[in-house]
């Protein structure tokens, strides 16, 4: 609902390697055991229709990226076809970058973004199940010793709402962005540390997550400056982490024993979140004047 009402929307889910972050994301299957995406996905359509009869219409579209050793990825862009972005989709092996707009708003440039139907609730939802489809096969995943399918990068999935008001001249802009973090890492545990590659993919996620908590740990100390540059994860969340916007984090936990020590370390983790007051965050609307009859 915040989203629709124009604000920038964040949720996290954090924990260790194999705690079930992307089960909590993306769920499976499309009954009780669907994750957060489709569930506020759905509701966010549901609502938009529900608004039609106040005038309101709402264009929505989906964007999905993954940051994978500090670089960003996009995850639907063999959809981009499919796109109404205006930006240039042709090279597919274009670096997309974070960017400022006019607003001092982040956005990411060249990143595909897809419409979706906002009318027909059925076909909303195939269009939402096939681009977590795709988005999936493009994730980088790989086997550790803790996680046979064990998420190689952070993925943020972007939900753009844009509204507008026949009678009252009302123009929203919202956003929702679901991020599914890499889980932290030991290396002994994992086996990383006899792989190259995956000793590499620990270090960058490991670090991104010790920025994200220096990031936190400013915002409570109340600090003046905040290292929103020093990882793309937090450079690109920023806007939702500033006060501009609201955030919320899910702290999964592994059920294990062996892996108590790891929790313990995601609880205190949380308790350091739990202790940050972002302020009041920014309604992102406009009123043109014009009104139609």
């Amino acid at each position: 609902q915040s989203a629709l009402d124009g604000y920038h929307v964040c949720l996290f889910s954090y924990g260790q390697t194999g705690s079930g972050k992307t089960h909590t994301m993306q769920g499976s299957g499309n009954g009780v055991m669907r994750g957060i995406i489709p569930r506020a996905v759905e509701q966010i359509l549901s609502q938009a229709r529900a608004l039609q009869s106040q005038r309101w219409t709402f264009q929505v579209s989906v964007s999905f990226l993954e940051i994978y050793n500090e670089q960003l990825r996009d995850l639907l862009e063999s959809m981009g076809k499919y796109s109404n972005q205006k930006s240039k989709l042709s090279n597919s092996k274009a670096k997309l970058s974070i960017k400022r707009d006019a607003k001092g708003k982040s956005f990411v440039d060249g990143l595909t973004a897809v419409k979706i139907d906002t009318d027909d609730s059925g076909s909303s939802m195939e269009q939402l199940r096939a681009l977590m489809e795709c988005a999936a096969r493009a994730r980088s995943v790989a086997s550790t010793k803790m996680n046979a399918q064990s998420s190689r990068s952070h993925s943020v999935f972007m939900l753009h709402l844009h509204g507008s008001n026949d009678d009252s001249g009302a123009f929203v802009s919202g956003a929702l962005n679901l991020c599914d973090l890499a889980g932290s890492e030991r290396l002994g545990r994992s086996g990383a540390d006899s792989d190259a590659k995956r000793l590499k993919e620990t270090q960058a996620i490991n670090k991104s997550l010790s920025c994200l908590g220096d990031v936190f740990t400013s915002l409570s100390n109340g600090s003046s400056h905040v290292p929103y540059r020093n990882s793309k994860l937090t450079y690109l969340l920023q806007d939702c982490l500033s006060g501009d916007g609201k955030a919320l984090m899910f702290v999964n936990l592994s059920p294990t024993e062996a892996s108590s020590s790891e929790s313990l370390c995601s609880l205190r983790f949380a308790q350091r979140v739990n202790q940050v007051e972002l302020g009041k965050p920014t309604k992102h609307v406009q009123y043109t004047g014009k009104k139609r009859g």
